[in-house]
């Protein structure tokens, strides 16, 4: 705000007014600053804007604490803030340094230690200068000068601007206080950050993953010849396995590990916004189109895009992801101008792409374009040996989680490790999150398990297979587990149901039903699409 020139003299503020009028702007502008430089020359605008004071320099010790520099200024240009150092020693900013009191020049031309070293002064007068400046003192020890100019003859006393600008120089100073304490909070987290990486690496081997099986083993290996190269990459394992794991693990083992990492879920969006969500969409492309907005591709370039349950990916979109996965080109929708991208393709699902080629469902073509290095990741009833790890990984990381100090038993160890855990990781992780939360006794046993459990090696595919009448309890069963299976049956389609948007074709799919068992099955137990869908 700049104080009009001409008032009259009844209304004109007072100068105490206008030090208040500063100060709480100055206040205003620290307490929502997030740049250093940007509010430092912000403050000595507003000294300028209010007080009238004329050019405003912060000087700041150096990292070699041998010389003063200027940080910001006001009515300097970059040249001449370039030309202000000054030794410790140097001028009457040195004095005021090592002094740590103000000092005032009331002309400048008749002082001899003012160097004038910016030459900023050319164009006004010596005559009409007056030079007030003030040490910035952070924990008694001087860190910098705060100095301004005044014209010569002003109706302010030197006294008032000096305490003024003691002041300001307190606030300055708490400013770079809480400045230098949010840098080193941000080194402390990058040190811990890397220490956490470290301890997770040297104590489950490599690339951040847990395991140290003969099959794990070799997917490392895997990782480790094919992440350096361009090839794209196709994960294939049943759900919960950790393709996006993998992905990531192969991203940070590149040479585009410092580029994004963007994930798209092909089954998760609808058809009618994936191709606006990979390849973007010009603006007016089509009705809510209200802006450009660029595509997945676009924000992975230089780095990875990982495409996840590729199997879901429509036949009319596959065309045209095959074209941007041979040419690296596109357009967006609605656009004319062809764009070209560097990106390396990974891609997972957890279906058969050769049997979805030869019902019809997947391109021939695209299939061969993404199968250029496949890698299988095995179930976890296939890698027992890393049952003990991750239980161990996801206890601890629940307990941390949620504050508690639960234990597992000898026999809950072993049962787990017995289990063909049909929803492999995910399914191990979920139930100990689930354990831990419910525990009162701070141990798991194996009394806490849930029923379906209990109810054989492959309870939910035996209830999903079944013909659509009710389920019958197997011979020497009893009626109670005929009501678990049920229970497991309605839970995991309805959760198939959520995981595909209530697409009862992409449910059906994966849970190996046809469309008329999965409807008959969702009026058996009542199951509706919630709002939200």
């Amino acid at each position: 705000m700049t104080v009009p020139s001409v008032i009259p003299s009844s209304q004109k503020p007072t100068i105490e007014a206008l030090e208040l009028q500063a100060l709480s702007e100055i206040c205003q502008l620290i307490g929502s600053a997030v740049h250093l430089d940007t509010t430092l020359s912000k403050i000595l605008r507003i000294v300028h804007d209010i007080l009238r004071m004329e050019r405003a320099t912060l000087l700041l010790l150096d990292k070699s604490g041998e010389k003063l520099s200027i940080r910001a200024s006001y009515g300097l240009s970059v040249q001449e803030e370039q030309r202000g150092v000054y030794g410790l020693n140097e001028g009457i900013c040195g004095q005021i340094f090592r002094t740590c009191s103000p000092f005032v020049v009331p002309d400048i031309q008749s002082e001899p230690l003012f160097l004038n070293r910016t030459k900023a002064r050319s164009k006004i007068s010596k005559e009409r200068i007056s030079f007030i400046g003030v040490p910035v003192m952070l924990s008694q020890k001087p860190v910098g000068v705060l100095s301004v100019d005044r014209l010569f003859g002003m109706d302010v006393s030197f006294e008032e601007d000096i305490r003024f600008l003691n002041v300001l120089s307190i606030l300055i100073a708490q400013f770079l206080s809480l400045h230098r304490a949010i840098i080193r909070n941000q080194a402390v987290l990058v040190e811990e950050n890397k220490s956490l990486k470290a301890e997770l690496h040297s104590r489950y081997n490599r690339h951040y993953m847990i395991g140290q099986s003969k099959a794990m083993q070799g997917i490392f290996w895997s990782i480790e010849k094919v992440a350096p190269s361009r090839a794209t990459v196709l994960l294939l394992g049943e759900s919960g396995t950790g393709k996006e794991l993998v992905a990531r693990a192969l991203h940070q083992a590149s040479t585009r590990k410092d580029k994004a990492f963007i994930k798209v879920n092909c089954a998760a969006l609808p058809e009618n916004l994936l191709e606006s969500e990979l390849l973007g969409h010009e603006k007016g492309a089509f009705t809510g189109a209200v802006s450009t907005k660029p595509g997945r591709f676009e924000l992975a370039n230089g780095g990875t895009l990982f495409l996840d349950e590729i199997g879901e990916l429509p036949l009319a979109l596959q065309s045209k992801l095959l074209r941007v996965l041979q040419e690296s080109q596109f357009e967006r929708l609605g656009g004319t101008s062809t764009l070209t991208v560097d990106v390396r393709i990974i891609a997972a699902t957890n279906v058969s792409l050769e049997n979805a080629v030869l019902e019809g469902k997947f391109r021939n073509d695209l299939y061969y374009r993404l199968n250029v290095v496949p890698l299988t990741l095995p179930p976890l009833r296939e890698r027992r040996d890393d049952i003990p790890l991750l239980l161990d990984h996801f206890l601890r990381s629940s307990n941390k989680r949620n504050e508690k100090n639960v234990k597992m038993t000898k026999e809950f160890l072993d049962f787990l490790t017995a289990y063909d855990w049909p929803g492999n990781v995910r399914e191990l992780q979920n139930l100990v999150e689930r354990l831990v939360i419910l525990s009162d006794s701070g141990w798991l046993q194996i009394s806490d398990m849930p029923d379906r459990m209990f109810a054989g090696p492959q309870p939910v595919a035996v209830a999903l297979q079944s013909s659509g009448e009710d389920l019958v309890p197997a011979a020497g069963g009893n009626e109670r587990r005929g009501r678990v299976l049920k229970d497991i049956e309605r839970v995991e389609i309805e959760a198939s149901l959520k995981r595909h948007g209530w697409v009862q074709s992409r449910a059906a799919r994966e849970l190996g039903l046809t469309q008329r068992q999965i409807g008959y099955k969702i009026k058996k137990y009542g199951l509706t699409r919630p709002e939200q869908w």
